[in-house]
């Protein structure tokens, strides 16, 4: 597939290595500019981008920038990507750590929900609360023991299944976590959230999830 990755941090360069490894046609854009990205794409394969040609044709676009960032996002960015182009966004209010307060989720929007109004496109949640590092260290086959299961939330089934497709594709299985008015049981401070554990305990977690916002991930 064509996908473009905007942000090219932990998850976002992991993502990037991956993706080009298993044969996609990868671009890759960040806040700095294309010139910044030289090493990530000689090593990759990449096509270092400017930010609003990254969804060009694209059939996936991962935002994985700081939720502070979104609303800077370039007007338009995703007019150029295919029709029915899944977004995938892997972020993560931090309001104390990063981000400052952000009165609509402090107030109980969910953080995809507030980002799909920044964007103007609806988008399905993944990878918010995975490891960087076991993107490249984690994968198994299908079926195999042990395998890692990442839960899934977004109210576009099409798109979602795009998403979910390509994870079972990087070495995950994938639990869905329903739409994005129930995606806060999978955002930080959530038992589900840095949990490395296969599909029936990642659903056990989101189950066991409280809608209220504990102290440190509030501003």
């Amino acid at each position: 597939m064509k996908i473009g990755i905007i942000g090219a941090g932990n998850i976002g360069g992991n993502l990037t290595r991956r993706l080009t490894a298993l044969g996609h046609d990868v671009s890759v854009a960040n806040s700095r500019g294309p010139h910044t990205l030289t090493a990530l794409a000689e090593e990759t394969g990449a096509r270092p981008v400017a930010v609003e040609e990254a969804a060009r044709d694209a059939e996936v676009v991962v935002v994985t920038i700081p939720l502070k960032a979104v609303p800077g996002l370039p007007a338009g960015f995703l007019d150029g990507a295919a029709e029915n182009v899944a977004v995938l966004d892997t972020g993560n209010y931090y309001p104390q750590q990063r981000d400052g307060k952000i009165a609509e989720i402090e107030d109980g929007l969910t953080e995809s929900r507030w980002t799909e109004r920044q964007i103007g496109h609806p988008v399905i949640k993944a990878f918010n609360g995975t490891y960087a590092q076991d993107i490249l260290d984690k994968p198994l086959p299908k079926g195999a023991p042990g395998r890692v299961a990442l839960p899934v939330s977004g109210d576009d089934e099409a798109a979602k299944k795009i998403v979910r497709d390509l994870i079972d594709e990087l070495g995950f299985d994938t639990v869905d976590n329903g739409g994005q008015d129930d995606s806060w049981r999978q955002q930080p401070g959530t038992p589900v959230y840095g949990n490395a554990g296969g599909a029936d305990e990642i659903r056990k977690a989101l189950d066991a999830a409280s809608p209220e916002r504990t102290a440190e991930w509030r501003a």
